[in-house]
């Protein structure tokens, strides 16, 4: 298996035991504990983990970024899930947008 598709693979699990923690016990579970609270903290974490992550790579070691941008993808897999977006929604758009210059690609969005 390439390491693309290991890791992807590796979100895709990821998002099915976040999903499965919707409803558990937000007593004994990290994950269902974020659920309970709402989109607002769910969102504000995920602010938070990015911010960490850029901190990281301005500051710290390789290793540091690495394991601020897991904390950062456990969160905004927390962040899908809630809003009902899965993996595959999004692997969809990078696979539109592969080939596509980030100039181009941005001028073609909406205006909203």
């Amino acid at each position: 298996m390439a390491n693309a598709d290991k890791s992807q693979h590796i979100l895709d699990a990821l998002y099915t035991t976040v999903s499965a923690r919707k409803g558990a016990d937000p007593e004994s579970s990290y994950t269902a504990k974020l659920f309970t609270k709402g989109t607002a903290k769910i969102a504000q974490k995920v602010g938070e983990e990015g911010v960490e992550t850029v901190i990281a790579a301005l500051a710290e070691t390789p290793e540091k970024v690495a394991s601020e941008s897991a904390d950062l993808l456990y969160h905004l897999t927390v962040l899908w899930a809630d809003q009902g977006v899965k993996p595959e929604d999004v692997w969809k758009i990078l696979a539109e947008r592969q080939g596509i210059s980030g100039i181009a690609e941005k001028a073609s969005r909406s205006k909203d």
